[in-house]
Protein backbone atom coordinates (compact mmCIF):
# COMPACT_ATOMS: atom_id res chain seq x y z
CA UNK A 1 0.00 0.00 0.00
CA UNK A 2 1.70 3.69 -0.81
CA UNK A 3 2.42 6.25 1.69
CA UNK A 4 -0.82 8.24 -0.40
CA UNK A 5 -3.58 5.36 0.88
CA UNK A 6 -2.03 5.11 4.26
CA UNK A 7 -2.59 8.57 5.20
CA UNK A 8 -6.46 7.99 3.70
CA UNK A 9 -6.68 4.67 5.72
CA UNK A 10 -6.03 6.68 8.97
CA UNK A 11 -8.10 9.74 8.00
CA UNK A 12 -11.13 7.46 7.38
CA UNK A 13 -10.43 5.83 11.04
CA UNK A 14 -10.33 9.07 12.30
CA UNK A 15 -13.82 9.61 10.58
CA UNK A 16 -15.03 7.04 11.87
CA UNK A 17 -14.35 6.99 15.55
CA UNK A 18 -13.66 10.33 16.40
CA UNK A 19 -15.89 12.50 13.93
CA UNK A 20 -18.28 9.48 14.01
CA UNK A 21 -19.64 10.14 10.58
CA UNK A 22 -22.57 8.43 8.63
CA UNK A 23 -21.75 5.09 7.36
CA UNK A 24 -23.01 7.17 3.68
CA UNK A 25 -20.50 9.94 4.30
CA UNK A 26 -17.52 7.89 4.81
CA UNK A 27 -18.21 5.51 1.76
CA UNK A 28 -18.55 8.92 -0.56
CA UNK A 29 -15.16 10.11 1.44
CA UNK A 30 -12.94 6.66 0.56
CA UNK A 31 -13.97 6.55 -3.19
CA UNK A 32 -12.88 9.98 -3.58
CA UNK A 33 -9.59 10.00 -1.82
CA UNK A 34 -8.42 6.76 -3.17
CA UNK A 35 -9.16 7.87 -6.77
CA UNK A 36 -7.27 11.12 -5.75
CA UNK A 37 -4.55 9.24 -4.57
CA UNK A 38 -4.07 6.89 -7.94
CA UNK A 39 -4.69 9.95 -9.63
CA UNK A 40 -1.72 11.60 -8.28
CA UNK A 41 0.54 8.23 -7.71
CA UNK A 42 -0.31 8.36 -12.00
CA UNK A 43 1.71 11.68 -11.79
CA UNK A 44 4.85 10.67 -9.67
CA UNK A 45 3.30 12.75 -6.92
CA UNK A 46 3.70 10.60 -3.71
CA UNK A 47 3.48 13.11 -0.90
CA UNK A 48 0.17 14.52 0.06
CA UNK A 49 2.50 17.73 1.58
CA UNK A 50 3.72 18.00 -2.17
CA UNK A 51 0.44 18.37 -3.64
CA UNK A 52 -0.42 21.81 -5.38
CA UNK A 53 -3.78 23.51 -5.54
CA UNK A 54 -3.58 23.64 -9.52
CA UNK A 55 -3.13 19.60 -9.14
CA UNK A 56 -6.14 19.73 -7.11
CA UNK A 57 -7.70 21.29 -9.38
CA UNK A 58 -6.56 19.44 -12.55
CA UNK A 59 -7.79 16.51 -10.86
CA UNK A 60 -11.84 18.27 -9.81
CA UNK A 61 -11.68 18.73 -14.11
CA UNK A 62 -10.67 15.13 -14.68
CA UNK A 63 -13.65 13.94 -12.52
CA UNK A 64 -15.79 16.51 -14.31
CA UNK A 65 -14.50 15.47 -17.58
CA UNK A 66 -15.25 12.28 -16.91
CA UNK A 67 -19.14 12.77 -16.03
CA UNK A 68 -18.76 13.23 -12.70
CA UNK A 69 -22.11 15.16 -11.59
CA UNK A 70 -21.83 18.69 -9.50
CA UNK A 71 -23.47 17.24 -6.69
CA UNK A 72 -20.68 14.70 -6.76
CA UNK A 73 -17.52 17.19 -7.34
CA UNK A 74 -19.15 19.21 -4.29
CA UNK A 75 -18.95 16.27 -2.14
CA UNK A 76 -15.34 15.61 -3.62
CA UNK A 77 -14.15 18.98 -3.31
CA UNK A 78 -15.36 18.70 0.50
CA UNK A 79 -13.99 15.15 1.22
CA UNK A 80 -10.41 16.67 0.04
CA UNK A 81 -11.02 19.89 1.96
CA UNK A 82 -11.40 18.16 5.63
CA UNK A 83 -8.84 15.69 4.46
CA UNK A 84 -6.29 18.36 4.83
CA UNK A 85 -8.10 20.14 7.88
CA UNK A 86 -6.99 17.21 9.52
CA UNK A 87 -3.75 16.54 8.33
CA UNK A 88 -2.74 20.01 9.35
CA UNK A 89 -4.14 19.43 12.69
CA UNK A 90 -1.83 16.39 12.85
CA UNK A 91 1.19 18.28 11.54
CA UNK A 92 1.18 16.17 8.40
CA UNK A 93 0.56 19.35 6.23
CA UNK A 94 1.48 22.93 6.52
CA UNK A 95 -1.08 23.99 4.29
CA UNK A 96 -4.56 23.38 2.79
CA UNK A 97 -4.40 23.38 -1.24
CA UNK A 98 -8.25 22.49 -1.71
CA UNK A 99 -9.46 25.68 0.00
CA UNK A 100 -9.08 27.85 -3.18
CA UNK A 101 -10.65 24.33 -5.19
CA UNK A 102 -14.53 24.89 -6.35
CA UNK A 103 -16.71 22.24 -7.74
CA UNK A 104 -19.07 23.53 -10.90
CA UNK A 105 -22.09 25.07 -9.61
CA UNK A 106 -25.24 22.94 -9.51
CA UNK A 107 -27.71 23.79 -12.06
CA UNK A 108 -30.68 25.37 -9.93
CA UNK A 109 -34.22 23.75 -10.45
CA UNK A 110 -36.84 25.85 -11.30
CA UNK A 111 -39.66 24.51 -9.00
CA UNK A 112 -42.32 23.40 -10.17
CA UNK A 113 -45.78 25.19 -9.65
CA UNK A 114 -49.80 24.60 -10.34
CA UNK A 115 -51.47 26.80 -13.37
CA UNK A 116 -53.36 29.45 -12.07
CA UNK A 117 -56.87 28.16 -13.71
CA UNK A 118 -56.25 24.38 -12.56
CA UNK A 119 -55.65 25.61 -8.47
CA UNK A 120 -59.00 27.21 -8.60
CA UNK A 121 -61.05 24.68 -10.18
CA UNK A 122 -59.14 22.43 -7.72
CA UNK A 123 -60.02 24.78 -4.56
CA UNK A 124 -63.53 25.71 -5.73
CA UNK A 125 -64.54 21.74 -5.32
CA UNK A 126 -66.90 21.38 -2.17
CA UNK A 127 -65.39 18.83 0.42
CA UNK A 128 -68.14 15.77 1.08
CA UNK A 129 -67.66 14.85 4.63
CA UNK A 130 -65.34 15.95 7.78
CA UNK A 131 -61.95 14.66 6.53
CA UNK A 132 -62.28 16.33 3.38
CA UNK A 133 -63.63 19.25 5.08
CA UNK A 134 -60.05 19.27 6.84
CA UNK A 135 -58.24 18.57 3.87
CA UNK A 136 -59.65 21.97 1.93
CA UNK A 137 -58.94 24.04 5.00
CA UNK A 138 -54.83 22.61 4.55
CA UNK A 139 -55.41 22.82 0.80
CA UNK A 140 -56.90 26.80 0.99
CA UNK A 141 -53.85 27.31 3.93
CA UNK A 142 -50.98 26.40 1.97
CA UNK A 143 -52.04 28.58 -0.98
CA UNK A 144 -53.03 31.70 0.75
CA UNK A 145 -50.21 31.26 3.06
CA UNK A 146 -47.16 29.91 1.21
CA UNK A 147 -46.35 27.92 4.45
CA UNK A 148 -44.35 24.77 4.78
CA UNK A 149 -45.46 21.36 5.14
CA UNK A 150 -43.94 21.24 8.61
CA UNK A 151 -44.96 24.42 9.71
CA UNK A 152 -48.83 23.68 8.80
CA UNK A 153 -49.26 20.63 10.99
CA UNK A 154 -47.28 21.97 13.59
CA UNK A 155 -49.78 25.06 14.14
CA UNK A 156 -51.92 24.62 16.98
CA UNK A 157 -55.64 26.53 17.48
CA UNK A 158 -53.87 29.67 19.47
CA UNK A 159 -51.99 30.08 16.28
CA UNK A 160 -54.32 31.56 14.00
CA UNK A 161 -56.32 34.95 14.00
CA UNK A 162 -59.29 34.10 11.82
CA UNK A 163 -60.73 37.46 12.46
CA UNK A 164 -57.03 39.17 12.12
CA UNK A 165 -56.83 37.05 9.29
CA UNK A 166 -53.58 35.92 10.11
CA UNK A 167 -51.52 32.89 11.79
CA UNK A 168 -48.14 32.38 13.20
CA UNK A 169 -45.87 29.96 12.31
CA UNK A 170 -42.36 28.26 13.33
CA UNK A 171 -40.17 27.78 10.22
CA UNK A 172 -36.71 27.14 10.07
CA UNK A 173 -34.07 27.75 12.37
CA UNK A 174 -36.96 27.99 15.01
CA UNK A 175 -37.73 31.55 13.63
CA UNK A 176 -41.20 32.30 14.12
CA UNK A 177 -43.50 34.29 11.40
CA UNK A 178 -47.13 35.76 11.01
CA UNK A 179 -48.42 35.28 7.90
CA UNK A 180 -51.80 36.70 6.19
CA UNK A 181 -54.25 34.61 5.73
CA UNK A 182 -56.82 35.33 2.63
CA UNK A 183 -60.83 35.03 2.73
CA UNK A 184 -61.51 31.63 1.15
CA UNK A 185 -58.31 30.09 3.48
CA UNK A 186 -60.28 32.18 6.32
CA UNK A 187 -64.09 30.66 5.45
CA UNK A 188 -62.49 27.02 5.12
CA UNK A 189 -60.56 27.14 8.04
CA UNK A 190 -64.06 28.52 10.19
CA UNK A 191 -65.73 24.84 8.40
CA UNK A 192 -63.11 22.84 9.72
CA UNK A 193 -63.14 24.51 13.22
CA UNK A 194 -66.90 23.57 13.50
CA UNK A 195 -66.26 19.93 12.84
CA UNK A 196 -62.93 19.39 14.45
CA UNK A 197 -64.15 18.94 17.98
CA UNK A 198 -66.05 15.57 16.77
CA UNK A 199 -62.33 14.24 15.65
CA UNK A 200 -59.89 15.76 18.23
CA UNK A 201 -59.20 14.05 21.15
CA UNK A 202 -59.30 15.85 24.70
CA UNK A 203 -57.01 18.79 25.56
CA UNK A 204 -55.15 18.37 21.90
CA UNK A 205 -53.69 21.45 20.90
CA UNK A 206 -53.16 20.83 17.36
CA UNK A 207 -55.47 23.04 14.32
CA UNK A 208 -55.44 19.53 12.09
CA UNK A 209 -56.11 16.52 13.76
CA UNK A 210 -56.48 12.75 12.06
CA UNK A 211 -59.37 10.61 12.52
CA UNK A 212 -57.05 9.28 15.62
CA UNK A 213 -57.76 12.61 17.39
CA UNK A 214 -54.41 13.74 17.35
CA UNK A 215 -51.78 16.14 15.32
CA UNK A 216 -51.75 15.31 11.51
CA UNK A 217 -48.67 13.51 10.37
CA UNK A 218 -46.95 15.17 7.24
CA UNK A 219 -46.90 12.05 5.55
CA UNK A 220 -51.00 11.74 5.76
CA UNK A 221 -50.59 15.50 4.44
CA UNK A 222 -49.28 14.33 1.41
CA UNK A 223 -51.26 11.45 0.83
CA UNK A 224 -54.57 12.83 1.34
CA UNK A 225 -53.70 15.91 -0.86
CA UNK A 226 -52.54 14.09 -3.90
CA UNK A 227 -56.14 11.97 -3.12
CA UNK A 228 -57.59 15.28 -3.46
CA UNK A 229 -56.22 16.08 -6.39
CA UNK A 230 -56.58 12.59 -8.18
CA UNK A 231 -60.27 13.04 -7.15
CA UNK A 232 -60.90 16.26 -8.96
CA UNK A 233 -59.07 16.04 -12.04
CA UNK A 234 -55.79 17.95 -11.24
CA UNK A 235 -53.70 16.90 -14.48
CA UNK A 236 -50.30 17.07 -12.33
CA UNK A 237 -49.29 15.35 -9.04
CA UNK A 238 -49.72 17.53 -5.61
CA UNK A 239 -47.92 18.04 -3.00
CA UNK A 240 -47.75 20.52 -0.34
CA UNK A 241 -43.93 21.85 -1.13
CA UNK A 242 -46.04 22.50 -5.25
CA UNK A 243 -48.42 24.95 -3.60
CA UNK A 244 -45.89 26.56 -1.80
CA UNK A 245 -43.87 27.08 -5.18
CA UNK A 246 -47.19 27.86 -6.58
CA UNK A 247 -48.07 30.75 -4.00
CA UNK A 248 -44.78 32.61 -4.47
CA UNK A 249 -44.64 32.41 -8.19
CA UNK A 250 -48.01 33.56 -8.55
CA UNK A 251 -47.60 36.24 -5.92
CA UNK A 252 -44.14 37.55 -7.90
CA UNK A 253 -45.88 37.38 -11.16
CA UNK A 254 -48.53 40.34 -9.68
CA UNK A 255 -46.02 42.01 -7.97
CA UNK A 256 -43.02 41.53 -7.95
CA UNK A 257 -42.13 42.70 -5.07
CA UNK A 258 -39.33 39.92 -3.77
CA UNK A 259 -38.81 41.29 0.01
CA UNK A 260 -42.17 40.90 0.54
CA UNK A 261 -42.27 37.41 -1.01
CA UNK A 262 -38.98 36.73 0.70
CA UNK A 263 -41.10 37.91 4.04
CA UNK A 264 -43.73 35.67 3.46
CA UNK A 265 -42.05 32.53 2.49
CA UNK A 266 -39.60 32.47 5.26
CA UNK A 267 -36.88 32.53 3.93
CA UNK A 268 -33.36 33.62 5.88
CA UNK A 269 -31.92 34.90 2.57
CA UNK A 270 -33.30 36.78 -0.21
CA UNK A 271 -30.97 34.27 -2.42
CA UNK A 272 -33.07 31.60 -1.84
CA UNK A 273 -36.62 33.09 -2.41
CA UNK A 274 -34.61 34.97 -6.10
CA UNK A 275 -35.26 31.42 -8.04
CA UNK A 276 -38.49 32.47 -8.09
CA UNK A 277 -37.70 35.46 -10.20
CA UNK A 278 -35.66 32.83 -12.90
CA UNK A 279 -39.67 30.67 -13.12
CA UNK A 280 -41.06 34.30 -13.10
CA UNK A 281 -38.69 35.24 -16.31
CA UNK A 282 -39.83 31.69 -17.84
CA UNK A 283 -43.35 32.36 -17.63
CA UNK A 284 -42.70 35.85 -19.10
CA UNK A 285 -40.46 34.72 -22.05
CA UNK A 286 -43.59 31.57 -22.63
CA UNK A 287 -45.91 34.56 -23.01
CA UNK A 288 -43.94 36.61 -25.17
CA UNK A 289 -42.99 33.99 -27.52
CA UNK A 290 -46.89 33.33 -27.70
CA UNK A 291 -48.21 36.60 -28.60
CA UNK A 292 -45.46 38.69 -29.83
CA UNK A 293 -45.67 39.04 -33.37
CA UNK A 294 -42.18 38.85 -34.12
CA UNK A 295 -41.31 36.97 -31.57
CA UNK A 296 -40.38 33.82 -33.56
CA UNK A 297 -37.24 35.65 -35.01
CA UNK A 298 -35.92 36.25 -31.13
CA UNK A 299 -33.35 33.03 -31.39
CA UNK A 300 -32.75 33.41 -34.86
CA UNK A 301 -31.35 36.90 -34.87
CA UNK A 302 -28.47 37.73 -33.05
CA UNK A 303 -28.78 40.35 -29.48
CA UNK A 304 -28.27 44.15 -30.27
Amino acid sequence: MSALADRVDAFLAHLTHERRVSAHTQAGYARDLARAADWLEERGIADWARVTTADLREFVAARHRAGLKPASLARLVSALRSFYVWQMREGLATRNPAVDVRAPKRAARLPETVDVDDLAALLDATPQDDLEIRDHALLELFYSAGVRLAEAVGLDINDIDLAGGEARVLGKGSRQRSVPIGSRAIAALRNWLKVRPQMASANEAALFVSQRGTRLSRSSVAARMQRWAVQHGLPVHLHPHKLRHSFATHLLESSADLRAVQELLGHANIGTTQIYTHLDFAHLAKVYDAAHPRAGQRSETGES
